[in-house]
């Protein structure tokens, strides 16, 4: 018997200077949308060490987590299906700002002042934000 089961991802609540790290998607879903930086967990890879890793792959950026935020699990929350997020708050060890894998872009928006977020990162955020 075949099992549908929900797929596991992780996004990266960075903060530096009172301002949130923001990638702009390059692929589908929300292809020009701005997002929290995060994706895939690869199998046998712990969402800890997952996270620091896509962080860094779409920002340039060597962080380490702080803090768990939550775990997002609305089975509506992405258009691609049933895809459950752990979400952590990192702080930046080391690297420079630079666009890679699935982000276009990359920037530091004033918490006041965030441009429209793709899918669920806005209520994310507002949790982060309470931790932080």
């Amino acid at each position: 018997m075949d099992y549908k089961s929900p797929k596991l991802t992780v996004d990266g609540v960075v903060v530096k200077d009172k301002k949130i790290l923001l990638i702009k998607r390059k692929n589908q879903p929300f292809k020009g949308k701005w997002a929290l930086p995060g994706g895939f967990v690869e199998y046998g890879e712990k969402t800890e060490d997952a996270v620091v890793r896509e962080v860094f792959e779409e920002t340039g950026l060597k962080t380490k987590v702080i803090h768990l935020v939550g775990v997002y699990s609305d089975p509506g929350r992405d258009p691609r299906g049933h895809i459950v997020s752990v979400v952590y708050i990192l702080e930046i060890c080391d690297g420079k700002v630079k666009s890679g894998d699935d982000a276009c872009e990359v920037m530091f928006f004033d918490l006041n002042q965030l441009p429209e977020l793709s899918f669920d990162h806005g209520d994310i955020l507002k949790d982060a934000l309470r931790r932080i």
